[in-house]
């Protein structure tokens, strides 16, 4: 039986006090991990933008948008992973394809 892939967006935004060498290694974390567990089409690094409102008193936030393939049953383990990684201060993981 063929396992069933889904097309899927995911945006997270880093703390931007981790300095460019510490929101790369965040960034490669999960591109390395979703690289693992399905295909990366594209990573958009979209940079350090203004949030819309503070987040842990913080004004700015590194943006990432990721888009990829993979099992239904990687996603919640990905976003498991976004909760418990230090420098994650928000993130969100979409399916584009029904």
């Amino acid at each position: 039986m063929e396992k069933v892939q889904g097309r899927y967006e995911t945006m997270f935004i880093v703390d931007p006090s981790l300095g460019d060498e510490g929101i790369e290694a965040v960034v490669n974390k999960f591109s390395d991990l979703i690289a693992a567990n399905g295909t990366v089409e594209k990573v958009e690094k979209w940079g350090t933008r203004q949030l819309a409102y503070a987040i842990d008193k913080k004004a700015d936030g590194y943006y990432t948008l990721i888009t990829f393939t993979s099992e239904p049953g990687f996603t919640p383990e990905l976003e498991r992973i976004f909760n418990i990684t230090d420098g994650v201060m928000r993130s969100i993981v979409v399916r584009l394809d029904k």
